[in-house]
This record gives structure tokens, sequence and C-alpha cells, in this order.
């Protein structure tokens, strides 16, 4: 029996809080045994397992009782045959001699040991396929750096608390750099994407030299082209409903912000819903089409100029073939989808062609001369009437609903007043990761180290300072700061057209949603 913790994590999903690394591996094992229909995705961190669900195909209550039976009665463990993986490490990271100091050591003996251990992938998170290793060998805890790196290259091996890792791509990160390793930790065309997925034993190989970073495949040539794209304003990307259920590799679920106005474009076509469209930040968008093609706008509102002639959004229009169809600066919202029928296509990741920008997953950012193909998504003929009333986003004030999260006891007791009582605005830190808030300090109790645990679009994770953080689709699967609330799934594409400065007033979900 493990014993665990239910916590709310909003209205998809919940945490179950164990009290060892250990117990966390035996309930993860034994949940993926058992993971019925409807469990979108089950992801281990350092004392949890977060269970995500889609509650169309199973109730959240259901999908409690049986987790608990799950860790009332694990299924007996069988013997595996773990996959191992050596990695050739050369020892020359640039905190390689302080993270030695830290533990009163020789840096040469700090290599000896911790390449003499063997290592097991705990879980994974922080970015797709950066495997958080654990060793019953390895009794360092070793502090992470005050201030973290804005870049850490790519293959940079580290050391941060009780654990390893190898960092799959250049990001972020505060861990102590002991070495680097040439190895490809994750390639998302693969059948297996990440090298160090869980569970899998990893050793160290001391290496004097490595060998030169491999040259990246050039990508297929997309379809034949169906636009050019003239300027691609301030962020324009391509998206899809993303890819749900790859959180225990790491990979974020990604996607349309405003995933109703992606459905609503689609459908004005007669595409599938999810057929991938080009996502608009603010606006300043053109494009030529090179072929006779049909297109419609949803979202955020600005004019929407064919040819220097404005049209409707919410409709769908003929493109002609040589046609410029311009989406000028929005005056309302934020985002904006400009879809055609048959849909966009290009190199899809893991089975989506949604661009992560933290992850680097996806089509890059479109730019000036990128050239789109487009697809055979439109099912059904275009509809012959509009398919309901549309309005401009509203930008200047919007209410969210929020749902439990699962550390709200790490707060003070008037922080939950200060929450719902204060009006908070978007700051200019926003982008498809999160939205900061302004406004008061949501004041912790606690203010010891929370072990890294699972994340969901629409968590308020709060920092040290005390504003939160409304993390969206591109934000991280794991997270170390507390979660006091959850945006409701029915109140995120709302967030998706909030600009900086956009006032932000919260009130308690429904117990509907």
């Amino acid at each position: 029996m493990v014993s665990v913790r239910m916590l709310p994590v909003g209205g998809q999903a919940f945490l179950l809080e164990t009290g060892s690394l250990d117990d966390v591996l035996a309930l993860h094992t034994g949940l993926e045994a058992s993971r019925p229909d409807g469990v979108v995705d089950l992801v281990p961190a350092a004392r949890t397992v977060l269970v995500r669900v889609d509650p169309r195909v199973m109730p959240l209550p259901a999908a409690r009782a049986w987790a608990a039976g799950v860790a009332a009665e694990p299924p007996t463990p069988q013997a595996a045959d773990a996959r191992e993986v050596v990695l050739d490490v050369a020892y020359d990271g640039a905190d390689l001699a302080d993270a030695a100091d830290l533990l009163g050591m020789a840096p040469a003996e700090l290599v000896r040991r911790h390449a003499a251990v063997r290592w097991t992938v705990a879980f994974t998170g922080f970015a797709p396929g950066f495997g958080y290793l654990v060793s019953e060998d390895w009794p360092f805890d070793v502090p992470r750096l005050s201030t973290p790196r804005t870049r850490v290259p790519a293959g940079s091996v580290g050391l941060a608390a009780g654990f390893s890792g190898a960092y799959p791509r250049e990001t972020p990160g505060g861990w102590r750099l002991i070495g680097r390793t040439d190895a490809s930790l994750f390639d998302a065309d693969a059948a297996s994407p990440a090298l160090l997925a869980p569970g899998t034993r990893v050793r160290f190989r001391g290496a004097e030299m490595l060998a030169a970073p491999p040259v990246p495949a050039v990508p297929p040539a997309p379809a034949a082209a169906g636009i050019e794209i003239v300027e691609a304003g301030l962020l324009a990307t391509l998206q899809d409903l993303g890819r749900p259920g790859s959180g225990a590799l790491g990979v974020a679920s990604s996607g349309a912000l405003d995933r109703s106005a992606l459905r609503t474009a689609n459908r004005l076509l007669g595409n599938d819903e999810g057929a991938a469209a080009i996502e608009a930040t603010m606006g300043g968008v053109r494009a030529v089409a090179r072929r006779d093609l049909w297109f419609a706008v949803t979202g955020a509102w600005g004019p929407v100029r064919l040819d220097g002639r404005e049209v409707d959004p919410y409709e769908a229009h003929p493109w002609p073939a040589g046609a410029e169809l311009h989406l000028d600066w929005f005056a309302h919202g934020a985002r904006a989808y400009l879809a055609v029928r048959g849909g966009f296509v290009g190199r899809a990741a893991l089975g989506s062609l949604a661009t992560d920008v933290m992850a680097g997953l996806g089509p890059a950012p479109l730019r000036a001369g990128d050239e789109l193909g487009v697809g055979d998504a439109a099912s059904v003929p275009i509809p012959v009437a509009s398919l309901a009333p549309w309005g401009a986003p509203h930008d200047d004030e919007i209410v969210l609903e929020l749902a439990p999260g699962p550390r709200a006891d790490w707060f003070g007791p008037d922080a939950a007043a200060t929450l719902f009582e204060s009006v908070w605005t978007v700051s200019n830190d926003a982008d498809r990761v999160g939205a900061r808030l302004d406004g008061p300090e949501l004041a912790r109790i606690r203010t010891d180290e929370l072990p890294s645990e699972g994340m969901v679009p629409g968590a308020l994770q709060v920092p040290p300072n005390g504003r939160p953080t409304i993390l969206l689709a591109d934000g991280p699967v794991t997270g170390g700061y507390p979660v006091i609330a959850v945006v409701t799934d029915a109140s995120l594409d709302r967030v998706a057209q909030a600009r900086p400065g956009t006032r932000i007033r919260f009130r308690h979900a429904r117990p509907s949603e």
C-alpha cells in the first residue's frame, strides 16, 4: 500500500502526494499499468504524481476512486530489464570546482563519485527530455545557483539538490554545471523521443574529448505552397490543438491559446476543428496566396484587409492567388487565428504542428519569406450562414473563474481574500508560457522550497515575491512554486486575449465548472 494525500488541481486534474520518491515510482508504475480511458496524462515528480483527465470521458470523481484503489493495492512489481544508457561526459563544467568545494572534496573526487554510481531517471520535467536522475549511492545535496543562468548550453550535465541531469537543449537554468555530453537527449521524430525516459538506468563515463555537435537534419520541403509570409508581426506561429499526453516526457500540451477561436475559424471553413492555423500575436501579419484559397480570421479584432479592401472577421472569404491579406495591429484582444480551408501543413513534432516557444518543439516561429503548404483537413462544405454572433474581445477587464489549487495551505489566512477581492493587472511579461500579474502580495506562511511537482495550464503559481503567474499552454510540465488556485479550463481562452494592462478579477468557479 502507498499512503497518498489527494490534492485538487483545478477541475480536470489532481495530485497524489506521497512520502518519498520511491513511493512515487511505485505508484506511477501501478497507475500506468491500469490506466483507463480518459486519463490524459500521468506526470511523476519528486513527491507527487499528477493525474490529468478528460472529464468528457472519465468524470473526476471516478478518476480519484481509481487512483485511490491503485494506491491501496498497487500491482506486484514485475522484474524488469530496465534499459541502460551510457553517457560520455567531458567533466569540464563551469561549476565543477565550486560544487566540489561545497561538498568538501577535490574536483577529481567529485568526478569519480559522479561516474561511479548507477543512476535512474525518476521523472522528467522542466524541458522535454530533461530527466531528473537519482541514485541510492549519491548522498549529496547540492544547492542550486542563487541566480540562474539565462543560457545553459545543450548537453550540459549538472547537479541540483539530490539530482543529476543533462540539458537536452539550450535553456535558462540554475543547476551547477560539472560537464557536458554530446548525446542526443531528445528527438521528437524518434519512436522513443526522450533518451532519458522515466525508469531508464544511466551511467556517466568520463571522456577527454567529445565529437562535434551533429548538424541538424534539413527538414523535408513542405507541400506545394499555399501562402507566403510577407511580414510576421511581433510573433506568428502555427498552432493546432497541441500535443496532450506527453507530460511524463517533459512535453507541454502547447497548442492554440484561444482554442475556441481556433475551432470557430476551422468550422467556418469546413475544416476539422483541430486543423493548424496561424496564431498572430497583436497583429502586423501580411501574407500572399500562391493559389486560390478560402480563409477566415477569428479571435482578436483589428482591421483585416484583402488587397486593401476591408473584410469582416468570423466569415469565410475567397482568397485569390496573388492577393495580399493584411491583419493590421489589433485594437482589441491579443491573438487572432488565420485559418485556410484544408488547414496548414508542415513538419510535425509528436503528432502536432503546434509551436512550443519554450521547448523549441514544432515549426519555428514564422518569418518573412516562409512558405506554408495547405492540406486536406476540410471535411464538410463551407457553412452557408454565420455560425454565431461575434464581437471584439473584452480586454479592459476580464473575470476568470478559479478552482482550488493544491498548495492553498502554503499561504496566510488573508491570501484568499486578497486573491478574490483585488484587481490584478497583466504585466508586460506575458507570452505563451505564462502571464505575470501585478497586484498586491499573496503572503506565504511557508517559505521552504517546494519539491518539483506537476503543473497544468491555468495553474496560478506564486513565486517568493507573492505576485502570481498564470501558466499557459507552453508552460513547464513541472514546477517548484506553490499553486494557490487554477484558472478553469472554460476561462483559459479569455486569458489568451488579455493584453498587457488588462485588469483581471477572479471569482470562485461554480461547481459545474
